[in-house]
């Protein structure tokens, strides 16, 4: 496969995309922006320059938790349906503050921002594992990538060819809208354990430290569930539902193209799921301005939206209901990935 693109300087992408894997993760993760060298990237605003604290976002890590507890302690009792929605919702929404997290945010301290977040309501994802993922996703020259962008949905066609067919049945429900909300928790999260298993058999010590430190946030959770009035099985199903909220927000977000900045899309929302996914929906204007935070997306978008629409070469839709409505039932990509040269 050959997705380097020619228009711009910057890292180039040769074909089959041994590049050092994940080689840019510095890059993506530093406070000055993304990966996507020689775009004209729009310049990002001072964000909160005199202040140490962003108390908007750490008001809503504070909302969140009070909410996930008022849904096992209070809601439960009362309505078990309601409780098991509420929590999956604050579930869905720790993820994006997660997200806010590892991009530097309430605080300037990176121990500081971890601690917000590290307690691991959906019990199976370590945060440096997520931060590490996501921050090598931000290398923008290996979007979808089937090996080096840990959250491409493409597979290699010569893979894909030689897989068993019920799997291809199953890979390909996930790629419409419906499957990615009912089996896309569970075939994420079985990709995601199958692989770190294997870091650590090969004895990967980032990955072993990871889930060191999970293993007593786990625990935490588990005892406050235990605790309340709220059955594991329930809470399981709170999971289950809140991944598949979030993977609504991830089913479109990138797609294959040969130049890397068409890659990333634009959903036009301002409604409940945008705010769930804190204005990731505008996803170009994240990929470009990954430290701006959250609540400074949409004032960027609706300033240059023009610019940001030609960057990603009008890959924009109006709103999730947009989305819904074209993709529930029907596949918006194949699962092999059109663009790939075998290695």
């Amino acid at each position: 496969m050959d997705m380097a693109s020619t228009e711009v300087p910057g890292p180039v992408v040769v074909p089959g995309f041994d590049t050092g894997r994940t080689q840019a993760i510095a890059g993506a993760a530093s406070p000055g922006g993304g990966t996507s060298a020689g775009l004209g990237r729009l310049a990002a605003p001072k964000v909160l320059a005199g202040a140490r604290v962003e108390w908007g976002t750490l008001g809503l890590m504070v909302g969140c938790y009070a909410v996930w507890a008022a849904g096992l302690w209070l809601l439960w009792p009362v309505a078990p349906v309601l409780a098991v929605i509420v929590t999956a919702v604050a579930l869905g929404f720790h993820s994006s503050l997660t997200h806010e997290a590892l991009h530097g945010h309430p605080f300037r301290s990176e121990v500081a921002n971890e601690l917000t977040v590290a307690a691991a309501l959906a019990v199976v994802f370590p945060y440096r594992r997520y931060r590490d993922q996501h921050l090598a996703h931000h290398n923008d020259p290996l979007l979808t990538d089937p090996y080096d962008d840990p959250e491409s949905n493409f597979l290699d066609p010569d893979k894909w060819a030689v897989m068993p067919r019920w799997k291809q049945v199953l890979f390909q429900w996930n790629n419409t809208l419906l499957g990615r909300i009912v089996i896309g928790p569970w075939i994420g999260t079985a990709m995601f354990l199958q692989g770190d298993w294997r870091l650590i058999r090969a004895g990967d010590r980032t990955v072993i430290q990871a889930w060191l430190l999970h293993i007593p946030a786990m625990i935490l959770v588990l005892g406050l569930v235990a605790l309340s009035p709220m059955p594991f099985w329930a809470y399981g199903l709170a999971i289950w539902a809140g991944l598949g909220l979030m993977k609504i927000r991830t089913y479109l977000e990138h797609r294959a193209h040969e130049k890397h900045r068409a890659r990333t899309a634009i959903v036009e929302d301002r409604g409940p799921l945008a705010w769930l996914f804190l204005y990731n929906n505008l996803h170009v204007v994240h990929h470009q301005h990954p430290a701006v935070p959250w609540y400074q997306l949409p004032a960027l978008y609706e300033r240059s939206g023009e610019r940001y629409r030609g960057m990603n070469e009008a890959y924009v839709y109006r709103s999730y209901g947009e989305v819904f409505r074209r993709y529930l039932v029907r596949a918006k990509d194949s699962v092999p990935h059109p663009l790939w040269r075998s290695r």
